[in-house]
């Protein structure tokens, strides 16, 4: 059962409240990094992403406002920063401090809400492979149990001009492409192994895995670089130590038989995402998979895998509060029918501006996406990924029914 909290006036569960802070973000008094820095996962620096602990153990996303556009101003385009203002001069954020008794505090507005946890401490974020490349930029513990990939490699359509609007690692891509500068050195598959080695076997702090790398033009190639990490990790991290999935986020290739090396290699679930359903607004927000990958080509591989490795091994992630709700669950009922997991992906607003807009829509929005989300996936036996480890992953929560790593919250 969900915890119920007062908010402004009206009373939410924990996927509400969770919606409202990935959505609005976080002013964090420098007193709570002084007071649990030392004991729990929480860091001023932006690419240790962040995240907190509802009493209920539903994770968020916590990204604190003031250091997120310091940082921002560092890998953005003057006209992006100045929509971001705008958004910023109207965002009333929530804010984290400390209580009298020394617990961290969600409140709004000067109201409380709610003591919240984090997670344990970790030193994942201290260590380098035996190259020399640094975890931190690379990989994030995402939540309470996944360790996340982010980007791979850098994604091809977006050094084109045609990143996703959405997508924040694009717009740096593209400004680099602009600038003609190099992007930064990619991990290789030795050093993707060695870094789920210390997470999964040295820390024992995931359960999950998820790889990402940026949209090629040579998908088949994409693929058999996906398959030699895969078995890069399982000979030096053992993918049977894993005590939950392995997801990877690949284009789909023109040849859905190329997805079947990703799975021979030991991948649970494949997922070729579309971001957008409403197709005239996909051709603005998603130029490059319209272009160049096309719909279609997405619906033949998710096909593929569906029928091939069975309900729920297919996935495609929606950026939820791009399209109107009506939009997206009409998307997520039709790959439902064919055991395609849609997975919504809260909007993060001050990542990135879409349309020239930076502005999430308001409650309802979320709370209609929550229900329809919840009722598709269990009329079609749909089984998202991951447990309740996920920060911007929206419904998971409330349809969980698998075992998961047990969260002790206390209050921090």
């Amino acid at each position: 059962m969900l915890t119920k909290y007062s908010f402004d006036g009206r009373e939410i569960d924990s996927l509400d409240l969770k919606s409202l802070i990935v959505t609005r973000g976080v002013r964090v008094s420098d007193r709570v990094y002084r007071a649990f820095g030392e004991s729990s996962r929480i860091d001023p620096d932006p690419l240790t992403c962040n995240c907190l602990i509802l009493p209920d153990g539903t994770v968020a996303q916590l990204t604190d406002i003031s250091l997120h556009l310091r940082y921002l101003s560092h890998a953005m385009s003057l006209e992006s920063l100045r929509k971001l203002g705008t958004f910023f001069q109207g965002l009333k954020p929530f804010s984290l401090g400390l209580s009298s008794s020394g617990r961290a505090v969600l409140s709004y507005d000067g109201e409380p809400i709610t003591e919240v946890g984090f997670p344990e401490k970790s030193r994942f974020y201290e260590q380098e492979t035996s190259s020399g490349l640094p975890f931190l930029g690379n990989a994030v513990l995402q939540g309470v149990d996944t360790l996340t990939f982010q980007s791979l490699w850098p994604c091809a359509l977006a050094r084109a001009g045609l990143a996703c609007q959405f997508c924040y690692t694009g717009g740096i891509s593209e400004q680099l492409a602009r600038k003609h500068k190099l992007e930064p050195a990619i991990p290789t598959p030795r050093d993707v192994a060695e870094i789920v080695d210390y997470a999964v076997n040295k820390e024992q702090a995931v359960d999950h895995i998820q790889i990402t790398g940026g949209s090629t033009m040579n998908p088949q190639a994409e693929c058999q670089t996906i398959g030699r990490m895969l078995r890069e990790i399982d000979s030096v991290a053992g993918l049977g130590n894993l005590r939950g999935e392995v997801i990877v986020f690949t284009t789909p290739p023109s040849d859905p038989r190329s997805i079947d090396q990703v799975f021979y290699a030991g991948a649970d679930r494949v997922a070729c995402s579309l971001e957008v359903w409403d197709e005239e607004l996909a051709k603005v927000i998603t130029p490059g998979r319209v272009r160049f990958t096309t719909r279609q080509r997405h619906f033949d591989t998710l096909r593929y895998i569906a029928r091939e490795y069975g309900p729920n091994a297919a996935c495609s992630t929606f950026v939820v509060g791009l399209e109107p709700v009506e939009s997206f669950l009409q998307g997520a009922r039709e790959l439902a029918k064919d055991g395609i997991v849609a997975m919504a992906s809260l909007w993060v607003p001050f990542g990135r501006p879409v349309m020239g807009s930076a502005k999430a829509p308001g409650l309802e929005y979320y709370q209609r996406v929550k229900h329809g989300l919840a009722a598709i996936y269990q009329e079609f036996g749909i089984v998202p990924p991951g447990e309740r480890g996920s920060t911007s992953a929206y419904a998971r929560t409330s349809v969980c029914t698998r075992r998961s790593r047990s969260i002790s919250w206390r209050p921090a």
